[in-house]
């Protein structure tokens, strides 16, 4: 996967408050952060800033997540995605799929750390027999122990790659998910990737490659978004309303309703308590709309 990348110096520095507005063509994709913000690991570049003692946005019942479903249906969802935190630290989370998985496809993006035995065998065991597919994504920060536990954690890689593994036993096929650095190259770095999982016997490995963000910790760890990061002042007919993800998505969390899963605890991203609250536009305000426009990146699987 390739991104085409705008320089930020064809952008004015900040001015004014005119930014372009992101209107809702089609409600089609509702992202879930069931687990909240709790997470078993702390990694340093996590745009929620998740970890095990984080409480900020809390867990979901499996009752709240089956009314956001059922809220989502008349409005025209047909895709769930299930984040956090980390989604299999929710005790109800095969059931919470399950459930879901009886209206549209559905999606859990995990780190892999907690893929026991059993909980694996319950996933490729409900995927096998549900009527939309189901499909997990497995998070890695480096095609070495090194380079990924740098980020997430001593022994966090050596987990994940266990899960994976697992995965591929029981004939799951989940998407690496993988975060670059700008100065990364998105060939050099897919090659490296592919290698590694075909080497632990990988055999038909799936990769996502996705920008940074930097916002929550990740603004610790290098920095925020500078004055040109920006989309304040770009003409209109520079822009085009099809480029983002969320002209067709929503994020939901304990906390209400924001307009993708990225801001969730960006200033201004929450739009309301119902998702009938949110089908209006979004003024592309925030330094990730700055990063999610000039990459041309999406969150979901594509």
């Amino acid at each position: 996967m390739n991104w085409t990348t705008v320089s930020p110096l064809e952008f004015q520095p900040v001015t004014s408050a005119r930014f372009p507005r992101q209107p809702l063509h089609h409600l089609d994709t509702l992202w879930i952060q069931v687990a909240g913000t709790l997470c078993n690991l702390e990694c340093t570049h996590c745009f929620v800033a998740s970890g095990p003692r984080n409480h900020r946005h809390g867990m979901m019942s499996r009752a709240e997540v089956r009314r956001r479903v059922a809220e989502s249906l008349p409005l025209g969802v047909k895709e769930f995605y299930f984040t956090g935190g980390e989604p299999f630290a929710h005790p109800e989370i095969v059931e919470i799929l399950a459930d879901t998985l009886e209206h549209g496809p559905s999606t859990a993006l995990t780190n892999g750390t907690l893929f026991g035995e059993e909980c694996v065998a319950r996933i490729a065991a409900l995927a096998e027999s549900s009527r939309y597919a189901l499909e997990v994504r497995v998070s890695l920060d480096g095609p070495t122990c090194a380079a990924h536990d740098a980020i997430r954690g001593a022994g966090s890689f050596a987990r994940a790659l266990a899960g994976l593994k697992r995965c591929a036993r029981q004939g799951l096929l989940p998407i690496v998910t993988a975060t670059l650095d700008v100065e990364e190259d998105p060939a050099q770095a897919r090659a490296a990737y592919l290698e590694m999982l075909r080497g632990a016997g990988i055999a038909r490995p799936r990769l996502k490659l996705l920008p940074r963000f930097r916002i929550g910790r990740e603004i610790q760890r290098s920095g925020g978004y500078g004055r040109t990061d920006t989309l304040a002042d770009l003409p209109s007919n520079a822009f085009d309303p099809n480029r983002l993800q969320c002209g067709a998505c929503r994020a939901v969390t304990s906390r209400g309703v924001f307009v993708c899963p990225l801001l969730v605890d960006e200033p201004g991203g929450r739009m309301g308590d119902r998702l009938a609250d949110a089908l209006g536009s979004f003024p592309l305000g925030h330094g990730a709309c700055f990063t999610c426009y000039t990459t041309g990146m999406t969150c979901a699987n594509e």
